[in-house]
């Protein structure tokens, strides 16, 4: 049998994160009144409420899309937890525990406020390799990353076969 707590560990270590840091970001700092606070030169705090799916793509902009978009989430989520149960290699259980974190984080963003808090903003002057995003979606990402590298580098360890004499 496969163990898979550290996969779930990760998961609810993932959610965890991200909500409170997006409850650092509502609450104490108030980024929605402030909109910015720059950290670093090339790192701010930026209030954004990305009410699409990734990338921004497909807002939701009645709340029947909004529900909409949290029933397909759930869904992917759901996919995304069942696989896990199923999954053996640990690279791989990892990988997926960083995906089903994430969009827990961000399906819970969706029904409490009908948009996600996204607030990281990394950039180098004007450009900005990527768009606002919070702890949900580097995990997401990172996840999926992962996920690639692995089926397209790492080879399958191979069955031992038992020989019969």
């Amino acid at each position: 049998m496969v163990d898979r707590k550290h996969a779930w560990l990760t998961a609810l270590t993932i959610f965890v994160v991200d909500q409170i840091t997006k409850w650092i970001v509502i609450s104490p700092l108030q980024l929605k009144d402030r909109f910015q606070i720059e950290l670093l030169p090339i790192f701010n705090l930026t209030w954004t409420e990305n009410r699409g799916i990734s990338l921004g793509l497909g807002q939701a902009e009645t709340d029947f899309q909004r529900w909409l978009l949290v029933g397909g989430t759930a869904l992917v989520a759901a996919l995304v937890g069942f696989w896990i149960t199923r999954e053996k290699a640990r690279g791989d259980q990892f990988a997926l525990a960083l995906v089903f974190g994430g969009a827990l984080g961000n399906i819970v963003d969706r029904i409490r406020f009908g948009y996600v808090v996204d607030f990281l903003d990394l950039h180098f002057g004007d450009f900005r390799p990527f768009l606002v995003f919070n702890v949900a979606d580097a995990a997401i990402s990172i996840g999926v990353v992962v996920l690639l590298l692995r089926a397209l580098f790492v080879k399958p360890a191979k069955e031992e076969s038992v020989e019969h004499a």
